[in-house]
């Protein structure tokens, strides 16, 4: 029988999408499941997934999913795999709640979601035997797996830091993992963003009291924003509001579910009256207010960024106002979108601290340098899988483990696809899945290709011309002289006789042949215009015929 195949399907080169497979012989097991966010030139794409090819392929091998924590780029995917695939789901108390509220976006019903208490449950999924220790990370609830196989035990640990006073009162359960790793590790797949980073993660403590320092000079509304998912940060602005007597009021579909979540189930804690219904704070003065809204990553629709448009139907903002970020725009594509929020609401005259400001307003959730190496000594593996993060923080990574002791051999830099072995205490590469990041679009899943983004980008950057024809179909001659629409090539209206001009030449082209159909109409039009514009405008706009045959 072949060994541990330990697969990194994606998450290894691009920080999200996070998904690795766990296979021997006739048994499988998938930690995380995230999607990943559309660069910038990914026209009209909503979200990218995994692609899950080899899953379903195999699917009859699935014994389980096991969900590390509550980011969307570890657990966002859920819906999509679940439609090809069948297995049971195992996740913390709060992380479960997450995912229900996604699976209720997607209308599905009926999917069981096993929670797991890390402190003392242990799981028998087909070969692989998988416990559990709490880690700290920037959203409660988080859990690294310790995974009993044949070959040895493998620690995931994917989101992590070391933080001694998290908000949550919870800490990295350092003795736990001990205990796991007392019987000797053979390898760690581990979260390494903050590879490039020197010292230790900042503690999540001090958040609160910059927090509560600027909010207490804002004479009027405060608008607190941070990632839905960020319940710690979410308990933080809440504790300030408690102390300067303002009442809170969230607002937005992700904050308001997200929040109302951890609230039922225990993990974001409010004096009663505090927190008000949003219908009800048109009644609270500007002084006494504090809203927890969503559009951290400037995402346009958000209600952050609607507000800051004035666009919002009940929520205005302006001169005496405060606007906190408490958030990094991390996300491929948030940079130019958060820049232009927070340009904005300073156009206006609010007070907006954030991201560029050095105020601590933000601390990561991964671990940096210090960190890493907290965990090495703590789990002593043989071998050494970053995951997490890019090559640059894949190549830190390693530069660290050897740093350690390490032999160069002993650390895998791993491309999406790749596959490492494992026989007899030793673990080599051992080919690679061919795999593709799948686009989503709407209710189109996978349907956007290479192809389709092209023509988007094209269509973006020199817009489309559409040029209407008659052709009589009976003596193959055009009927009346052609039609030509611009839609972000020019401007119409100013470029009339330049549009008309165009269409009067096309004509004598089409007039070089004998005889005329609709494919040899189609075939000029768009040869002679592309030619024609480039050598007029030096722009390549889409050329569309539309050939009607009368």
């Amino acid at each position: 029988m072949a060994g541990l195949k330990f697969i990194a399907l994606s998450g290894t080169t691009d920080v999200t999408e996070n998904l690795y497979v766990y296979e021997y012989g006739n048994d499988m097991i998938i930690v995380d499941c995230g999607i990943g966010f559309p660069e910038a030139e990914m026209y009209g794409v909503d979200l990218v997934i995994p692609d899950f090819s080899y899953i379903v392929k195999n699917k009859h091998k699935l014994r389980g999913i096991l969900i590390s924590h509550g980011h969307e780029d570890h657990l966002g995917a859920l819906p999509f795999l679940l439609k090809d695939v069948q297995a049971p789901i195992y996740a913390t108390k709060l992380v479960a709640g997450f995912i229900q509220d996604k699976f209720s976006d997607h209308k599905m019903k009926g999917v069981k979601i096993n929670v797991i208490d890390p402190d003392k449950d242990t799981l028998s999924l087909g070969v692989f035997k998988i416990q559990m220790f709490r880690v700290s990370h920037s959203v409660p609830d988080g859990v690294g797996f310790a995974i009993d196989t044949p070959e040895g035990s493998i620690f995931h640990v994917a989101d992590y830091k070391f933080d001694w006073t998290p908000v949550d009162g919870k800490p990295f359960d350092i003795a736990r993992a001990a205990t796991l790793a007392s019987s000797g590790v053979l390898a760690v797949a581990s979260d390494c963003l903050g590879a490039t980073t020197p010292g230790y993660t900042q503690s999540e403590k001090e958040i609160e009291t910059q927090v509560g320092q600027i909010a207490r000079d804002v004479k009027g509304q405060i608008f607190f924003t941070t990632i839905s998912s960020n319940i710690s940060r979410m308990q933080q602005a809440i504790n300030v509001a408690k102390m300067l007597n303002r009442k809170v009021v969230f607002v937005g579909r992700s904050t308001e579910a997200k929040a109302q979540i951890a609230k039922d189930l225990g993990y974001l804690h409010a004096p009663e009256n505090l927190v008000v219904p949003f219908k009800k704070a048109g009644k609270i003065s500007k002084q006494k207010i504090m809203y927890i809204i969503s559009g951290s990553y400037g995402q346009p629709g958000s209600a952050l960024y609607r507000v800051a448009n004035a666009e919002h139907d009940f929520l205005s903002i302006g001169e005496g106002d405060a606007v906190i970020f408490s958030s990094d725009p991390a996300p491929p594509g948030s940079k130019a979108n958060v820049d232009g929020v927070v340009d904005r609401l300073i156009e206006i005259g609010v007070d907006v601290h954030y991201y560029e400001m050095q105020e601590d307003l933000h601390v990561s959730g991964h671990g940096c340098r210090e960190d890493i190496k907290m965990l090495f000594a703590l789990l002593k593996p043989k071998y050494y899988i970053p995951i997490g993060g890019t090559i640059r923080h894949m190549r830190e990574y390693k530069n660290i483990a050897i740093s350690m002791g390490a032999a160069s051999e002993a650390t895998f830099e791993l491309m999406p696809g790749d596959i490492i072995e494992f026989n007899n205490a030793r673990g080599v590469r051992a080919g690679k899945i061919d795999v593709k990041s799948v686009l989503v679009d709407g209710l189109g899943v996978g349907d956007v290709g290479n192809v389709v983004l092209r023509d988007r980008k094209k269509l973006a950057r020199d817009g489309v011309a559409i040029v209407l024809l008659q052709l009589d179909r009976l003596g193959n001659k055009l009927i009346a002289s052609p039609e030509v629409i611009s839609r972000g090539f020019v401007f119409e209206k100013q470029e009339k006789d330049f549009l008309a001009e165009s269409a009067n030449l096309l004509v004598r082209e089409l007039e070089k042949k004998e005889r005329l159909d609709r494919h040899v109409v189609r075939r000029i039009t768009i040869d002679f215009l592309e030619k024609y514009f480039f050598r007029q405008t030096g722009r390549r706009p889409m050329i569309l015929p539309v050939v009607v045959e009368a």
